[in-house]
């Protein structure tokens, strides 16, 4: 902790100015203040998506893969099968938080609503940005529309992805695991019940 450090004042001249001790000290404070909140477990991510971002259950044309490292390859998000025109729409409660293009790409976060310290954020691209930064969004309203161009996907998808902060999540996890499922439910019998 910074208020259990001291830094005795120099009691002779030296070739140093004491500001630069102290700086120098104050920059390695900050450091390991970092390091600790690295060990710090991050929150989990939340089920509170309540909607696919495209359609109801769309093909998932590649899964999330993590990076090793922070600029290592992998995939940060999830792609999803949809068709130029295609309306997207904020899977949780939350607040734009950018609403334009990036690379010649239009894309909008959603800073997601109770999600924890930095809270989650949502993002999707190509997308016709219908929304504003700062307007509130509710869980399915239409955010935009699929662009017909700077897919990064063989046909037309929305690259889905999630972050803590600067971290990359897998975007599934946000769906209750009802929301994911895939085909019909299906009613098993009851043991020890007799049958009509």
């Amino acid at each position: 902790m910074i208020m259990s450090v001291t830094v005795p004042a120099p009691s002779a001249p030296s070739a140093r100015p004491a500001g630069t001790v102290a700086v120098t000290h104050t920059v390695g404070v900050a450091r390991a203040a970092t390091a600790a909140r690295a060990d710090v477990p991050a929150p989990p991510v939340p089920a509170v998506g309540r909607v696919w971002p495209v359609g109801v259950r769309p093909p998932v044309l590649r899964g999330w893969e993590p990076p090793a490292g922070p600029y290592a390859t992998g995939h940060r998000g999830v792609d999803l099968a949809a068709a130029p025109g295609t309306a997207v729409r904020a899977v949780a409660a939350g607040r734009v938080s950018f609403a334009g293009r990036v690379a010649g790409r239009g894309v909008v976060s959603v800073e997601l609503s109770a999600t924890g310290l930095p809270p989650l954020r949502t993002t999707y691209e190509p997308v016709r940005a219908l929304v504003h930064q700062g307007d509130e969004v509710a869980p399915g309203q239409v955010v935009g529309t699929v662009e017909p161009t700077g897919s990064h996907c063989a046909g037309t998808c929305v690259h889905w992805g999630l972050l803590r902060g600067d971290t990359y999540l897998d975007p599934l996890s946000l769906l209750p695991p009802w929301l994911r499922r895939s085909g019909p439910s299906r009613l098993l019998p009851v043991l020890g019940v007799p049958l009509p």
